[in-house]
C-alpha cells in the first residue's frame, strides 16, 4: 500500500515532469517501486528517453528494465506496435528469457490471440511450474474472456501452491460472492481471517455472507463477527453496527419459543443501536428520522 508521504512524492514529481521540469527517470523508478499504474505517463515519458540515445545509454543496465516498463504500459495504453518494438529489442538481448517470454504471452493477450497466449504460458509453466505472474496471468486471461468457471479453476489451482496469498483467496472469495456461492466465499474469508485476523474488511465480509446463508447458526456467527469487526474498527463501521442490528432481528424471530440459549440477549444489539443513532446524529442527521423507523421496524431500541 502506497503511503500519504509516498502518494505526495509521486504526485510532486508527477506535476514537475509533466511541465517540463526534468526527473523523467526518477518519475519511472518511483514508479516502479511503488507498483502503481500510471501507464500513459510511463508510455509518454519512458519513450521520450528510449528514444534519445544519449539518455538511453545513461542508464547502463537499467535500460532493459525501463524497455519492460514501458513495453507493459504500451500494452495497458493499446499501443501494441510500440510494445511489439521493445519485446524484439528485449528478445534479442535475453533471447531466452522466460522474463521476456511473459511479455510475449502478455502481447498475445492484448491483441486477443487467447489460444496462442495459453500456448504460450503453458511453455512456460512446463519449464517453471512455480512462475506466480504467468499463473496470474491465465487467471486474469479467464476473465477477461469471461470464463469465470475457468477463472476459479486456475485459482484454485494457483492457491494450492501459494496458499499465502491473500489477495488471492480475496479475489477468488469476491468471484465465488458474484456467483452466489456463499458456502465457496465463507470457506475462503475463513482462510483470510486466519492468516490476517486483525484485518477488520475481512471479519466484515465475512460475517455479510455468513448473513446471507442464514439459519441459526449462521446468523450467530454473523454476529460475533460483525461485533469483531466493531472491534477492529474502535466502534467506527456502520455497516457493521447495521449488521449486528439485522443479526438480533433475524435471530429473535428464529428463536421464538425455542429453549433459552437459543434467545438473544438485548444488550449487544442496544449499544449497536444507540452507537447508529449518535453517529447519525453527528454525520446525518436528516436521516435520523428514517433510521429510527428502520431500527423500530427490526424491533431494536437503544
Amino acid at each position: 500500500m502506497v503511503s500519504k508521504t509516498e502518494e505526495t512524492q509521486l504526485s510532486n514529481l508527477e506535476t514537475q515532469v509533466d511541465n517540463g521540469g526534468g526527473g523523467a527517470w526518477e518519475y519511472l523508478c518511483l514508479v516502479r517501486k511503488l507498483k502503481v499504474r500510471r501507464s500513459d505517463r510511463v508510455l509518454k515519458h519512458g519513450l521520450s528517453i528510449l528514444n534519445d540515445p544519449k539518455k538511453r545509454s545513461s542508464l547502463g543496465p537499467d535500460e532493459w528494465t525501463l524497455y519492460e516498463q514501458v513495453a507493459v504500459a504500451a500494452m495497458d495504453c493499446q499501443s501494441l506496435d510500440v510494445a511489439k518494438d521493445c519485446i524484439k529489442v528485449l528478445q534479442k538481448k535475453f533471447p531466452e528469457s522466460k522474463r521476456v517470454g511473459r511479455l510475449e504471452g502478455m502481447l498475445l493477450e492484448a491483441k486477443g490471440a487467447w489460444a496462442e497466449a495459453e500456448k504460450a504460458y503453458s511453455s512456460l509453466l512446463e519449464d517453471n511450474p512455480l512462475d506466480q505472474v504467468i499463473h496470474k496471468r491465465r487467471v486474469a486471461m479467464a476473465k477477461a474472456q469471461g470464463n469465470v468457471s475457468v477463472a476459479i479453476e486456475w485459482l484454485n489451482k494457483y492457491l494450492e501452491i501459494f496458499m499465502a496469498d491473500h489477495d488471492a483467496w480475496r479475489e477468488l472469495a469476491e468471484i465465488y460472492v458474484s456467483l452466489q456461492m456463499y458456502k465457496q466465499a465463507a470457506f475462503c474469508y475463513e482462510e483470510l481471517i486466519l492468516s490476517q485476523p486483525m484485518i477488520p474488511l475481512y471479519h466484515l465480509a465475512y460475517a455479510d455472507v455468513l448473513y446471507t446463508l442464514g439459519g441459526l447458526e449462521n446468523l450467530q456467527n454473523a454476529k460475533k463477527y460483525y461485533a469483531s469487526t466493531i472491534d477492529l474498527t474502535g466502534g467506527k463501521n456502520t455497516r457493521a453496527l447495521f449488521g449486528i442490528c439485522l443479526c438480533s432481528s433475524a435471530i429473535g424471530q428464529i428463536a421464538k419459543g425455542r429453549n433459552k440459549d437459543d434467545k438473544e440477549s438485548p444488550e449487544l444489539q442496544s449499544l449497536a443501536a444507540t452507537a447508529l443513532e449518535r453517529e447519525y446524529k453527528q454525520k446525518a442527521s436528516d436521516k435520523l428520522s428514517l433510521l429510527t423507523a428502520a431500527l423500530k421496524g427490526l424491533k431494536v431500541s437503544s
